[in-house]
């Protein structure tokens, strides 16, 4: 899947020289937390989310006074950006960029490790450099919720199901050797050693989604503790 699978079409956008109070009120009657800025050349400029109209002086939330030498010795530059982000009326002053942004050709992987990373709720969608859509957390998780797995029309044989598992182990450092995996009437009896809960955890997953798996056994043991003389 990709970008253009998930993305909304119906953009909700505005100009980089509307007001701060037209922008939050997009935002609150959209139900969303982020608008794209487009100039009249239909690209995308940056970002206005909520994040950026938290601190205003209208609402008495600006930054709080610092003590005269925090103040003295604070870089101008960064006074000034907060004297913006708290006064300015102006939405390019107080939006985000360059936004984050992705080609509607971006697979889901490179969406998820954009939000990530970024630490962002949504990403403007381009084509050819101009917005076509969004895509959002919530995008990505109506996807996941798509992936449900069909219903079987026929139960998988153990054997099928174990080789489904050793599929899903294969190339992890913390999965157990195929010989410690028993699959019997459709239950994965799950055997070994294991270093941490985590890769408990992680092995018992693994086994879980094999298509016809009934259910997983653990009997999973940490190694012994090395008793000294």
């Amino acid at each position: 899947m990709q970008a253009s699978d998930i993305m909304t079409t119906q953009v909700v956008s505005i100009a980089p020289d509307s007001s701060v109070y037209d922008a939050a009120k997009l935002l609150a009657d959209n139900r969303i937390s982020g608008l794209p800025v487009v100039d009249d050349a239909g690209s995308v400029i940056g970002i206005v989310s909520e994040g950026d109209l938290l601190r205003r002086v209208e609402m008495g939330t600006e930054t709080p006074r610092r003590s005269w030498l925090a103040e003295f010795l604070a870089p101008t530059r960064q006074l000034a950006v907060e004297y913006l982000k708290e006064r300015s009326i102006q939405v390019s002053d107080v939006m985000s960029a360059p936004a984050v942004t992705v080609e509607e050709s971006a697979p889901l992987t490179e969406v998820a490790a954009l939000l990530g990373r970024k630490h962002i709720k949504r990403l403007p969608v381009l084509r050819k450099g101009k917005l076509v859509g969004i895509v959002s957390r919530a995008g990505l998780v109506r996807a996941l919720a798509s992936c449900a797995p069909a219903q079987l029309d026929a139960q998988p044989s153990d054997e099928q199901i174990r080789g489904a598992i050793t599929k899903e182990l294969d190339g992890h450092r913390w999965a157990i050797a195929a010989d410690n995996l028993i699959v019997m009437e459709g239950v994965a009896h799950c055997w070994g050693v294991v270093r941490s809960e985590e890769e408990r955890q992680a092995i018992l997953a693994a086994a879980a989604r094999a298509p016809g798996v009934k259910a997983v056994k653990d009997h999973l043991e940490y190694p012994d503790a090395f008793a000294p003389m």
